[in-house]
């Protein structure tokens, strides 16, 4: 697979299903969210802010997301879908996505999602926290 200056620090591998495919013989551009959902729950997991959404009634909100498709996807492929946190701030942050073909061996599609933190009791917007700061960065690296 390509490699670039970017660093996406969490990475997982899905496979195209046949039902993915649409009318025009490659992946619906809907699914890509579906992609991206999945990578984002991820990355959201291994900085520990599930457990948090589970304890303080606070948790990520996806306020905007959008796609940018390079090239077609169609089956059988499998596919490296990559997340990225690009900027934090006191109620949320950025994240960059990417998704790579083994069988194109190239970026196909490229996104982007601006997440709130949002207090569930209140339906307010609530602070990230220090802690979960760090522990973005941490990831980061």
């Amino acid at each position: 697979m390509p490699k670039d200056e970017a660093r996406f620090p969490v990475s997982i591998e899905i496979p195209v299903a046949w039902g993915e495919m649409d009318a025009l013989n490659h992946v619906n551009n809907v699914v890509y969210f579906r992609y991206f959902e999945t990578v984002r729950i991820e990355y959201l997991r291994r900085i520990g802010m599930l457990d948090v959404l589970s304890t303080a009634g606070v948790g990520p909100v996806l306020a905007e997301t959008s796609a940018r498709y390079r090239r077609p996807v169609t089956f059988p492929d499998t596919l490296r879908a990559e997340a990225r946190v690009s900027q934090l701030d006191e109620h949320g942050f950025t994240m960059e996505y990417r998704i790579l073909s083994q069988a194109q061996q190239t970026v196909t599609t490229e996104g982007t999602a601006r997440v709130v933190m949002v207090d569930f009791g209140t339906g307010r917007k609530a602070p990230l926290g220090e802690a979960l700061k760090q522990r973005v960065l941490q990831l980061e690296g």
